[in-house]
């Protein structure tokens, strides 16, 4: 190209239509090819007059860790609106985790489809069902004149998280009492063991000050951590492999640390007597809620240091009731700083 051509508004139009190009061969996928991607288990139309209804459902039978994908699309003859119902007020069994409004689109008789997806996460594991949802619409030239379309309830089954073999788990006996060798003199291991705390000390606080101008403080709310170890607890599978002594340890623990977290009450450093009894006297939990803790910590107990063997009811009505109790009592207010967490694991991957 001539280099008059850069000097003139000539190529300052060669610029702007490139980037108007390169913009629009980018947006190549649309709400309608994200809806018609995914793969439904339950798929359920209805209608009435000019609107037809369609609720999706992605999975029929999920586990108690997993979430199911809802989605609610509507489609209406351009004469009328349609109103989509509110979900949030009519779910029981089931948390919103997130929600995305799909946009509109023109199906191929130049109907309006509005599409909503909504991700949900189940409560405890058992049969529940998904409510009736009610559409609303009306005639665009007639608002008042409203009409409603209501759609029947869908059926989902929560399973739990334990597999085909928890009638056969066993705890393994006690090993018994060993005797504690006797004191030795070794003064020279003592001193070299402070000397390399003191030699790794001094090289944590050096790296510590060197990434301070690039340390963003996180924080995150005591929930979102409480479930993020009820998740790696059920990835373990502790159960299947019949470690439920490990599984009742980890569980207590993510309970009292939510605890320490959520209510400032120093859970994880006391036991199950002393912290009980702090309980009592700080009323920061109702009576329901004490005693649930109280039957909750006394039988992790009994399968850790009295060799008790819970059953299969046991041990799933442990795991919904430590669920249960991070969402019935979650907050986002207070939130812990969990800056020093994240470095360490990015430090142990860079060594």
């Amino acid at each position: 190209m001539p280099e008059k051509y850069f000097k003139t508004p000539f190529f300052l139009y060669l610029l702007i239509c490139g980037s108007f190009c390169f913009m629009f061969t980018g947006c190549e996928k649309t709400s309608e090819d994200k809806v018609q991607t995914k793969e439904w288990q339950i798929d359920n139309d209805y209608q009435r007059g000019p609107l037809t209804v369609h609720v999706r459902v992605d999975k029929a039978k999920p586990t108690i860790a997993d979430t199911i994908v809802l989605e609610l699309e509507a489609c209406i003859e351009p004469a009328y609106e349609v109103r989509m119902p509110e979900v949030g007020k009519q779910l029981k069994n089931f948390g919103i985790v997130d929600w995305e409004n799909l946009g509109n689109r023109l199906d191929e008789n130049d109907n309006v489809v509005s599409t909503y997806q909504y991700e949900l996460e189940p409560f405890l594991s058992g049969k529940y069902s998904l409510p009736a949802f009610t559409f609303q619409f009306a005639d665009v030239n007639n608002p008042k004149d409203i009409h409603e379309l209501k759609t029947e309830p869908i059926d989902i089954e929560v399973t739990s998280l334990l597999g085909k073999q928890r009638a056969n788990l066993k705890i393994a006996e006690i090993e018994g009492v060993v005797e504690m060798p006797g004191k030795h003199s070794y003064w020279w291991i003592w001193f070299l063991s402070v000397s390399g705390v003191v030699a790794i000390a001094g090289t944590w606080f050096i790296r510590k000050r060197r990434k301070t101008e690039k340390l963003v403080r996180l924080y995150k709310p005591a929930h979102e951590i409480a479930y993020d170890r009820l998740r790696a607890l059920v990835e373990q599978d502790l159960i299947n492999t019949g470690k439920i002594k490990e599984f009742y340890d980890v569980i207590s623990n993510i309970l009292r640390h939510y605890i320490e977290h959520r209510f400032g009450l120093r859970a994880p450093e006391r036991t199950t007597e002393e912290f009980l009894a702090e309980l009592s006297l700080s009323k920061t939990l109702s009576e329901t809620e004490q005693k649930q803790l109280s039957e909750f910590l006394r039988h992790c107990d009994l399968v850790k240091f009295a060799k008790h063997n819970p059953t299969t009811e046991q041990v799933q009505k442990t795991f919904d009731l430590v669920k249960n109790f991070v969402e019935t009592t979650k907050s986002d207010e207070k939130k812990i700083d969990v800056t020093e967490t994240i470095l360490t694991k990015e430090e142990t991957v860079s060594v």
